[in-house]
This record gives C-alpha cells, sequence and structure tokens, in this order.
C-alpha cells in the first residue's frame, strides 16, 4: 500500500472534481468485469456515487489498498 495515496475523482451527483484518500473508496468485483465498480461519499455534497472500474482503476485501487469486496454467485 502507497502511504497517503490520494485520488482525484468526479463526483456525478454535483460535478465537483475531489480529491480523496484510499479510506474513502470501497472496490466491488463482480463476476465479469462488467460488474466491477467502485463507489465513495461525495464530501462536496454528501451523495453517494458508484462508477464502474475498468481494469486499469482496478489494479490502481487495489495497488493502493482499497477495501476490496468481491461478489460471488448464491450457490444453490
Amino acid at each position: 500500500m502507497e502511504p497517503d495515496t490520494r485520488f482525484k475523482v468526479y463526483c456525478s451527483d454535483c460535478r465537483e472534481k475531489v480529491e480523496l484518500p484510499t479510506e474513502a473508496f470501497r472496490l466491488t468485483l463482480g463476476r465479469t468485469p462488467a460488474q466491477s465498480y467502485y463507489s465513495f461519499s461525495c464530501p462536496s455534497c454528501g451523495a453517494g456515487v458508484r462508477k464502474p472500474a475498468g481494469e486499469k482503476i482496478v489494479e490502481a485501487l487495489t495497488r493502493a489498498g482499497v477495501r476490496t469486496m468481491r461478489l460471488v454467485p448464491a450457490e444453490g
């Protein structure tokens, strides 16, 4: 994990460009790449933001130590 890593992102709601630490993000890896996304709360407007996470974004976020959840299909 890189110490003090921060990412610049745009809020989909208020359109503000914000800079957030890794702790502010959650990465969800879906069963397919199209189902993967990252999320954060906008500090400017409070909106919960969810954006698609392509391969490069997944790599950058995981390298920085962002908490990750992997979705698996339910058995049964």
